[in-house]
């Protein structure tokens, strides 16, 4: 088969040795060096789309995204199929970024997926209904898993209220990995990927805050969940919505939530019985009334949604040590 005047051939081993050598030294962080070696591989192989695909890989990992858009366009430009390549998707990463959503669409089009036209058709892909999924804020760090919507197949909006170690905030934009790192399932055998967060996107300008809670019932709890979900906002129990898992556990198959009865996932490494991140549940039945809730909502409006909620059953309901966290 000939591209360009040239015969496709497999690569030579001096081309192998570079890329290997410059994969090994991506795994240890030291991307230059690599960068080094995978350039002497694209210039010793040009004809080959690996050469690129590598290339625009590298730069997505040191978030160059003009390199890697340009990368990525060379490696497409090689490809012997039509769709489905990943090369398309990582051009469709780099192009979100860059928010060149004309290329964007090009590229989830030339992978495969259907892409509505909307009222812009060059503008943002909107209404392509990939649905929920779980996004690992922070992956080299304190790494945690939210829930969130996938705007499309690069991006999602945060819906949970992150602990403040991520340094993320509800309702943000993160850009993330084509490739899911995990996975969670509910009781009704649903499952959503959990994919690793690349970059923040897009911030929220609604800080959170922690405050602890007396909470008589769950009842009394999920009210104050809803008075801030109709104002706009959001209110969460980490008390419960909270687990503390491995690594091993965090990237695998894992359930959602844990059911009733006694504690006895044994991937859970939290403590029960304790309220805030280090008690996911109680055992047994057992309700604690007092509990660590994320709040995202202004400053102005925070403490009125807490004393509205504490007026509308004040014998059920008090709150206190109300911070600011991120």
């Amino acid at each position: 088969m000939r591209i360009f005047g040239k015969v496709r051939h497999r690569p030579s081993a001096s081309w192998r040795q570079a890329t290997d050598r410059a994969f090994t030294l991506i795994g240890d962080g030291r991307y230059e060096d690599a960068g080094a070696l995978l350039t002497r591989a694209a210039d010793l192989e040009p004809w080959l789309s690996e050469s690129w695909f590598n290339l625009a890989l590298l730069h997505k990992f040191r978030h160059d995204w003009e390199q890697a858009r340009a990368a990525g366009l060379r490696a497409v430009a090689l490809l012997d199929k039509e769709t489905g390549a990943p090369d398309w998707w990582n051009v469709g990463i780099a192009a979100t970024a860059l928010q060149d959503w004309p290329l964007a669409r090009r590229a989830w089009q030339a992978y495969g997926l259907k892409v509505p036209s909307g009222d812009a058709p060059g503008g943002e892909p909107v209404g392509m209904e990939l649905g929920s999924a779980a996004v690992r804020l922070s992956p080299e760090g304190e790494a945690e898993v939210v829930w969130g919507r996938r705007l499309d197949p690069a991006r999602i909006e945060v819906l949970s209220i992150p602990l403040p170690s991520s340094g993320r905030r509800w309702g943000e934009v993160v850009l993330h990995d084509g490739v899911p790192n995990g996975e969670r399932t509910t009781a009704s055998g649903h499952s959503f990927p959990v994919f690793d967060e690349i970059e923040l996107w897009a911030p929220s300008p609604v800080p959170t805050w922690v405050v602890l809670l007396e909470a008589a019932t769950e009842a009394d709890r999920d009210a104050l969940e809803r008075l801030a979900a109709d104002a706009g906002f959001a209110a969460e129990d980490w008390s419960s919505s909270v687990r503390l898992l491995c690594r091993t556990c965090s990237e695998s198959r894992m359930p959602s939530a844990e059911g009733d009865g006694e504690h006895l996932d044994p991937h859970d490494h939290s403590e029960p019985g304790h309220p805030g991140p280090l008690g996911h549940r109680t055992a047994g039945d057992l309700w604690v009334p007092e509990r660590e809730c994320g709040i995202a909502a202004p400053a102005g409006l925070v403490r009125g949604l807490l004393d509205g909620w504490v007026a509308d059953s004040p014998d059920s309901r008090e709150w206190r040590d109300l911070e600011e966290v991120c």
